[in-house]
């Protein structure tokens, strides 16, 4: 059975939560993340969407038992064990997936986005099935739980392994209500509004309100909720990003008399959540660059950025006690 700290209440122990998010497949970041549970001396780690890397690589076979591989724009010839395994290295550092094969498999893959993108879901799947089972390993005996949920970038086939893989520490807080001590529970929401990018799991405004609405009805009292919604509120700071135009593959930035167009790129419904509902607090992720902490009314809402393709985890202590932040700090680290 699960082990729960009992803490939280007005007078009691406070509940100390680490939060971090977009860590798009990194290896090294996300171990840091599963670290960050005794180096921190918290209670729980919330994961706010975007466990996924970006980009498969394939490592082709040539002649002589070399390999030849393409990253970043350079052209890399393998020729070694050790060469091989600094390569992996990186790629695992950067997040993304990689695939040995010969070149008559490479061309079979040349044009067919459909075979790709199996491919991809299957090595992301598996990472994120070796990811849960090393959380699971890694906090047995202890009180700590791990609160994970996709973003906009996972794909729903990846994030089937939360549910075939969890199974005591590990907890699937998609679209859930889940207690976090005796008094509060996080409200999880991975959902983000339309990217140029055009990623899997985009919803409309109203969609997103719609998912709120429903999660919210099984929320007993909103004040003692941790709103761990993906996507930050509008045009809060907390959203801060470049304009792209999306009318070119891949999206440029835009440009105004030779000067980069910044914009808001959050929600609406997020920001109308937070100011309707006062949780808690309100943890948020989805854009990388916009590390900071705004208010509305009464509940703080925070992002703590991203740098996970330098293996930087950057993160969030939050200490909360009685429906109220006593205390919070960001991390890097």
């Amino acid at each position: 059975m699960p082990l729960f700290k009992k803490a939280g209440t007005s007078k009691g122990v406070p509940t100390r939560l680490f939060y971090a998010c977009d860590i798009h497949g990194s290896e090294p970041t996300y171990r840091k993340f599963l670290n960050a549970a005794k180096f921190y001396e918290v209670d729980a780690l919330i994961f706010g969407g975007d466990l996924m890397g970006k980009l498969l690589v394939p490592i082709v076979r040539d002649s002589g038992g070399t390999y030849r591989a393409r990253l970043q724009g350079q052209n890399h010839h393998i020729t070694s064990d050790e060469e091989m395994a600094q390569f992996k290295k990186v790629l695992q550092t950067l997040g993304f997936y990689w695939q040995e094969m010969d070149p008559e498999e490479y061309q079979s893959y040349e044009g067919n986005q459909g075979r790709i993108d199996e491919l991809f879901d299957v090595l992301a799947k598996d990472r994120l099935a070796d990811w849960v089972a090393l959380a699971e390993e890694r906090l047995k005996g202890t009180h700590v739980r791990i609160f994970l949920c996709g973003g906009n970038d996972d794909t729903d086939e990846v994030l089937t392994a939360l549910d075939e893989t969890a199974q005591d520490r590990v907890v699937n807080a998609e679209n859930r209500v889940v207690p976090i001590d005796d008094e509060h529970v996080v409200v999880t929401i991975g959902y983000s509004t339309p990217t140029p990018w055009e990623t899997p799991r985009e919803r409309t405004e109203d969609e997103i309100a719609d998912v709120i609405a429903k999660v919210m009805a099984d929320v007993p009292d909103p004040s003692r909720a941790i709103f761990n919604f993906h996507c930050p509120p509008l045009d809060s700071g907390l959203d801060t990003c470049l304009r792209l135009d999306a009318s070119v593959w891949p999206p440029t930035p835009v440009m105004v008399n030779g000067q980069p167009v910044y914009y808001g790129a959050g929600s609406q419904a997020v920001t109308d959540a937070l100011v309707e509902y006062q949780p808690t607090v309100g943890m948020h992720g989805h854009i990388h660059e916009s590390r900071g902490v705004t208010n509305y009314g009464r509940t703080l809402a925070l992002n703590p950025g991203s740098e996970y393709g330098e293996g930087v985890l950057r993160g969030l202590i939050v200490t909360i006690r009685g429906g109220s932040v006593v205390g919070h700090q960001f991390t890097s680290g």
